[in-house]
């Protein structure tokens, strides 16, 4: 009789997929996850400037307490976050198109790359805010 490939019982000692208990952490999988991490913040983000917008639209009453919201501490707090999502995610995003080229996949450059898309964003996100409150 032929031999039946789906006969045969699985072994449970061996999981049927890598996870995180095999993978040892890298530069890459972390830049991969706070990749996609930076665009749900992104996303969130936006609702603020859609509700920002909406309250210009609105009127000056509405538009100062929304105004008041995002220029107090918490808000300015949501702006930085948003604006660290912003910029990670634009250097990221460039990184991952010179992958799509077939440029820095090795080991080495694409650690180097990660290191350089964080200091990226550490220095776009402190010049859009120095800019942004004119201190330049």
């Amino acid at each position: 009789m032929p031999s039946d490939v789906s006969s045969k019982p699985v072994t449970a000692s061996r999981p049927l997929s890598p996870h995180l208990q095999i993978y040892r952490w890298q530069w890459t999988m972390a830049g991969s996850i706070l990749h996609r991490a930076t665009g749900i913040a992104l996303s969130v983000g936006t609702l603020l400037l859609v509700w920002w917008l909406i309250a210009a639209a609105t009127g000056p009453d509405y538009f100062a307490v929304v105004q008041g919201f995002l220029g107090g501490w918490f808000g300015r707090l949501l702006l930085f976050g948003w604006s660290i999502a912003l910029f990670y995610h634009l250097c990221n995003g460039i990184r991952h198109l010179l992958w799509d080229a077939g440029k820095g996949l090795e080991l080495g450059p694409a650690r180097a790359s990660a290191m350089i898309v964080l200091a990226a964003t550490a220095i776009l996100t402190a010049i859009a805010w120095i800019v942004g409150y004119g201190l330049i």
